[in-house]
């Protein structure tokens, strides 16, 4: 499910096993406009590691590091300007 505010939307992946994460995580960058930011939500432990190795290889911008809150993984992505 995806949330929109202005240029900030939530990518709740919650539930997603992998690699679904990284594949939403990119499909959803890559239809942003310059200067968007994605916060992703999910659960699937590897994402930790696979989220953001995938969008910095893909030319994304990590806003913070990787946040685990409970079971909830926390990503903050910028689609760069």
């Amino acid at each position: 499910m995806m949330k929109q505010t202005d240029k900030l939307y939530l990518l709740d992946l919650r539930g997603e096993p992998c690699p679904y994460p990284v594949i939403f995580s990119l499909n959803t960058l890559g239809k942003l406009a310059k200067g968007s930011i994605v916060e992703v939500l999910a659960d699937c432990p590897q994402s930790f590691i696979s989220v953001p190795e995938e969008v910095v290889k893909a030319g994304y911008e990590m806003m913070e590091i990787p946040q685990k809150i409970g079971p909830t993984l926390r990503f903050l992505i910028k689609v760069p300007e």
